[in-house]
């Protein structure tokens, strides 16, 4: 199947979550949300999403307690294991194990950052790719490079979403992209690329001239997580410019730009908080519906 299958297949409206210039990604999260109710019910499913939390890091709580809220409001099966940061390896390879062999799990997600002792990528990687959450499993990134449908990345396909749902063309034109991870920056890319047709750039810290790929840039994607790494007075005019950080600063919430900037030159961009964040909880839940259906279709052929 096409990789265009590994998002909704709908089309959301415009004027229910654009305000303006601001693309209000927790307005198009809720639009979301109640088209994956609809499906599953519709496929009469009922998807199920564990969450592994390992130690007491304040901000990796209140994600995984919105994820639980956000899965119970779509009227998934939640399930999370809590664990203390002194957790051995082994102890969470073994409850990924028993959500891997549980046919009522569709999705199973290990909340990151991990305590330093544990192998990330080892564990990562021993969740089954077809209940990978969060499309960070070797194949499920192999099968984003080949164009095949997968499990993508959620904060990427989170914008990808956004950006498709728009009502302008960006076929061929210049996207650049300020980060490289293997969570946001590379799978971004190969997205704007296989999905939008767009010409790709890939920018990071390392970077000649940063500012001179920012000026060309039709779409802007910064995932670098510093702030103000970039200059947003030299953002092209007319441009989308999309900013995935996400820091606490005097109290407040932000991103990695200043948007004052922005909001004279872009022709549309992502606000913080009320962007990008909430559209990646989204996609989790869509892909855990995903994992769900095609599941269920492989034990109905069986």
């Amino acid at each position: 199947m096409p990789l265009t299958d590994s998002l909704p297949q709908t089309n959301f409206s415009f004027d229910k979550w654009v305000e303006g210039k601001k693309l209000l990604g927790k307005n198009l999260a809720e639009l979301v949300r109640g088209y994956i109710k609809e499906e599953a019910l519709k496929e009469k499913i009922t998807p199920g999403l564990a969450v592994i939390l390992v130690g007491d890091d304040a901000a990796s709580q209140v994600y995984v307690g919105a994820k639980e809220k956000a899965a119970q409001g779509v009227g998934f099966l939640s399930r999370i294991v809590r664990l203390p940061k002194n957790a051995k390896q082994e102890e969470i390879v073994s409850h990924i194990h028993t959500f891997n062999h549980d046919s009522a799990i569709h999705g199973i997600l290990v909340q990151l950052p991990l305590p330093p002792h544990v192998n990330e990528q080892q564990v990562l990687q021993s969740i089954l790719p077809e209940k990978d959450a969060d499309g960070f499993h070797f194949i499920n990134q192999g099968k984003l490079l080949a164009g095949e449908s997968t499990t993508l990345a959620c904060t990427p396909a989170g914008i990808i979403l956004m950006l498709k749902s728009l009502p302008v063309s960006l076929a061929g034109k210049h996207a650049v992209v300020v980060g490289r991870s293997n969570i946001v920056g590379k799978p971004m890319a190969q997205l704007l690329l296989s999905l939008l047709n767009m010409t790709t750039t890939i920018c990071h810290s390392r970077t000649q001239n940063l500012q001179q790929f920012v000026s060309a840039a039709d779409v802007l994607v910064s995932a670098t997580g510093v702030r103000q790494i970039i200059d947003t007075t030299r953002v092209k005019e007319g441009s989308i410019v999309i900013d995935v950080g996400m820091h606490r600063v005097d109290g407040k919430l932000t991103g990695d730009l200043d948007l004052a900037p922005v909001e004279g030159r872009a022709a549309f961009y992502t606000p913080v908080p009320g962007g990008v964040g909430p559209m990646t909880i989204a996609m989790l839940l869509f892909n855990t519906f995903q994992n769900a259906v095609r599941i269920n279709k492989q034990n109905l052929i069986a």
